[in-house]
Formats: C-alpha cells, sequence, structure tokens
C-alpha cells in the first residue's frame, strides 16, 4: 500500500500547479508594458519584479489555503438549544464612535488634514453603507438580484442637479423628492420584470443600468454629455452657506472659516440618512411585508400558493431599495460638486453588490462591515506609495483595487461562503418550547 501524502506535500504540490496557472495568465500582461516610442511604435518594457511578485502571493496563498482544508475537522458538538448573549452595548458604543469621528479627527489632525479623513474615510464610506442598506432590500430580504442599482444612484443625482437650479428649493426639500423620482423609476423597472428570476433577472436590470448610463452620455440637451453637470447649488446649513465672508456658517457661528465645516455637516447628513434606512428595513422585517419578501426569497412557487401577491411584493421591493439609491445619488451631487456619467459605471453596481454578498446578504451589520472593509481599504491604497519603490515608479496600486475584491470574494467562498455576518436575527422569535404534558 502506497503512504499517505503529507498535507505539506500536498500543499507544496498545489501552490505549484496554481503558480504555474497564475503565470501563464499573467505572463503577457503582467511581465511586459507595451508604450508608444517616438516613432509611434510599441517598444515592450520588461516588468518582471511586478510579475515574479504575483507568482510568489499566488504560490503562497494557494499553500496556505490548501493548508487550511487539510487541517483535521473537529468533531461536531451535538446540537444545543442556546439563545445567543445579547450584546446591548454594541449598537451604542457604535453611533457614539461614528458621532465623534470627524470632531475627533478635527482636534487631532486640525482643519487642513481632516478634509481627507473626514471625506474620503467617513462620508464616502457611509454612502456606500447607505447604498447597500437600500440593495440589501432588494437582493438580501426579497432575493431578487440586481445588477443595475448605480442606475437608481444616477437618477438621484442627475434629480438634483437639474432641479436645484430651475425650481430654486433647497436640498432639505429636494432630497425626498429625488428619492422618489428614483423609486418611481424602481417602480417602473419592475413591471418588466415581474415574471423574471434569477439570471434572467440580472440581465434585465444590467440593461437597464447601462441604458440609463448611456441616456446621460448622449442626451447632451440635458445633462451636457460626459461634461456633467455643474454649478447647482451647494450644500448650506439651514440657509447658510459654507463660504467665506460675514453671510457665511462660520462667521454666523462666530468660528474660524474652514472648508472641513462643510464635511463635517455633510458627513452628519449622510449617517442620518443611513440610519433612517436602517431603521426602515429592520422595521419592515418585522411587519407582514418584510416577512413576504422573506418568503419570496426563500421559494416564489411556494410563496404563490400561500396566496401572496408577489407582482406587488417585487414592486416595493424595487421601489424602496430604490428610494434610498435616490437618496444617496442627492448627496453624491452635493459631496461632488458635479454630476457626469462617469461616476455611474457597471463598476460601481458591481461594488455595491459585492458589499452586500461579502457582508451577508439580509444582514445590516455585515453591510456595513463589508462596505467599511471595501471602501476603506481601497482608498488606503492611494497611501502605499511606497511600493513604488519595488515594483517601479510606474506602479500604481489603486489600479488593483478590483483585484483586490476579487481576491475578497473567493476568500469568502472558502471560508464564510454566507458573508461576514452569516447569522440574522429571525423575524419572529419563540419563547420557550411547551414542556409537553404526560
Amino acid at each position: 500500500m502506497s503512504e499517505p501524502v503529507s498535507p505539506i506535500s500536498h500543499a507544496l504540490k498545489d501552490a505549484a500547479i496554481a503558480t504555474l496557472i497564475v503565470a501563464g495568465l499573467s505572463f503577457p500582461i503582467i511581465a511586459f508594458r507595451a508604450d508608444p516610442d517616438f516613432s509611434n511604435m510599441l517598444a515592450l518594457t520588461a516588468r518582471w519584479p511586478l510579475f515574479l511578485s504575483f507568482c510568489a502571493l499566488a504560490f503562497g496563498l494557494r499553500f496556505l489555503l490548501s493548508l487550511w482544508a487539510s487541517r483535521p475537522k473537529k468533531p461536531q458538538a451535538p446540537a444545543a438549544v442556546a439563545t445567543a448573549k445579547k450584546r446591548g452595548w454594541l449598537a451604542p458604543a457604535a453611533l457614539a464612535a461614528l458621532v465623534a469621528y470627524p470632531l475627533a479627527v478635527l482636534a487631532f489632525l486640525g482643519p487642513q488634514a481632516a478634509l481627507k479623513w473626514v471625506d474620503t474615510f467617513g462620508v464616502q464610506i457611509l454612502l456606500y453603507v447607505l447604498l447597500g442598506w437600500g440593495l440589501n432590500i432588494t437582493v438580501g430580504l426579497a432575493g431578487l438580484l440586481d445588477l443595475g442599482y448605480v442606475a437608481f444612484y444616477c437618477v438621484g443625482a442627475y434629480a438634483y442637479a437639474l432641479l436645484a437650479p430651475l425650481t430654486g428649493l433647497s436640498f432639505w426639500l429636494l432630497l425626498p423628492v429625488c428619492g422618489l423620482l428614483a423609486a418611481l423609476w424602481g417602480f417602473c423597472i419592475g413591471f418588466p420584470v415581474l415574471r423574471l428570476r434569477g439570471d434572467y433577472l440580472a440581465i434585465v436590470t444590467l440593461a437597464f443600468g447601462e441604458m440609463v448610463r448611456i441616456v446621460a452620455v448622449n442626451w447632451d440637451v440635458v445633462t451636457h454629455g460626459e461634461a456633467g453637470l455643474y454649478g447647482y447649488p451647494g450644500l448650506t446649513f439651514f440657509g447658510l452657506p459654507f463660504v467665506a465672508g460675514p453671510r457665511g456658517f462660520a462667521a454666523h457661528f462666530g468660528l474660524h472659516f474652514a472648508g472641513v465645516h462643510k464635511l463635517i455637516f455633510l458627513y452628519y447628513l449622510v449617517l442620518l440618512m443611513a440610519l433612517i434606512a436602517n431603521f426602515v428595513s429592520i422595521r419592515l422585517r418585522r411587519l407582514p411585508l418584510g416577512r413576504a419578501w422573506e418568503a419570496l426569497r426563500e421559494d416564489e412557487i411556494a410563496c404563490r400558493a400561500l396566496g401572496l401577491d408577489t407582482a406587488n411584493i417585487k414592486l416595493t421591493a424595487f421601489a424602496l431599495g430604490a428610494f434610498f439609491a435616490g437618496i444617496a445619488g442627492c448627496l453624491f451631487a452635493l459631496r461632488q460638486g458635479v454630476v457626469s456619467p462617469s461616476s455611474f459605471t457597471f463598476t460601481e453596481s458591481a461594488t455595491i453588490l459585492a458589499i452586500v454578498v461579502l457582508g451577508g446578504a439580509g444582514s445590516q451589520l455585515g453591510v456595513a462591515m463589508a462596505a467599511a472593509l471595501i471602501v476603506g481599504s481601497s482608498e488606503l491604497l492611494r497611501e502605499l506609495t511606497f511600493l513604488k519603490a519595488i515594483f517601479g515608479p510606474d506602479f500604481d496600486p489603486t489600479q488593483y483595487r478590483m483585484l483586490l475584491v476579487g481576491l475578497a470574494m473567493v476568500a469568502m467562498m472558502n471560508f464564510r461562503p454566507r458573508g461576514l455576518v452569516s447569522t440574522r436575527q429571525p423575524t419572529i422569535l419563540l419563547g420557550k418550547a411547551a414542556e409537553a404534558k404526560p
């Protein structure tokens, strides 16, 4: 009889095969870079350190993954009926940290240095949390795979950029209008896909997202094409503009003018909208509508057999998810100061969907954690300028953002296939089972 192969030998073999595959696939792309020379001919520049680094990374990751898969499995204890300990302090502590974050950054770093940390690692992450919680209604609760969610995001942004200068209304009044317009489009896209499920639904929603972006590109009279819309009214504090001068926000409250004041107010505004989206999602889960969404997600045929109107259930899921995307689009327009089609590509839809899947479909906490992880790590790549000393001056870490997202998806499929937070609180909790009477 042949001797059993040791786990290390098996892991080394798997790692070597994986490295050969990565080397074969990435050799023409990573090992050489094509640049035009003075004669307008392509000249190949070798990048062997970068190529070898990719091969070494593939070898190490596959080796560790094989060792993890071959570890001895512990015998599972018999299932026991036990209730999870409630951690009532977690939500208040997290909320207190979020409220104190911009003020703490301003106190420690000063007004100028706090701009990046409040905007990039505060407002931007919270926007994706809001988008993730909105898509979680459609995908996580109702089980409707939506690949064109960025279209509603785009509708909300363009709605504010177009209506603000035309109507002269403040963003407080236009904020719900943007959400309602996006919900209307969600209601409209819901009608053609009432009978579609699974991959077919994903294809139709993907086409809808691209149609909205293409319309924004080609409707020059209204959207100004690729140039986008700009010059619309910006964010104000109940009528007080964030500008230097006697009529500005800082002068009204006796503060020294700083650009970070606007970002801090926008941070708290986005945080408030995200908390409202979270509250609505949690409350709806306990209502008949939320339970109907979960029934639709588990089995649509059984849902129909119970007498539930699946058409209305799907329409409400699309409309409510689109409403929060429209709110996020309005806030995005206030943050950027310009709205262009390049901000609403399919990559954004893929990123939002990845946040929901990685966090755990249907889990509010998991979606928030995944948004902070994906968006925060992507922005941290910009700070890794020291890698240019290793891979060359032309190395741009931000170009590998989606590669890291893909690696995270692969890792989650192997280690936590149901997401970061795979357990969710049941919609209906039953008390102790009644003891059987003799």
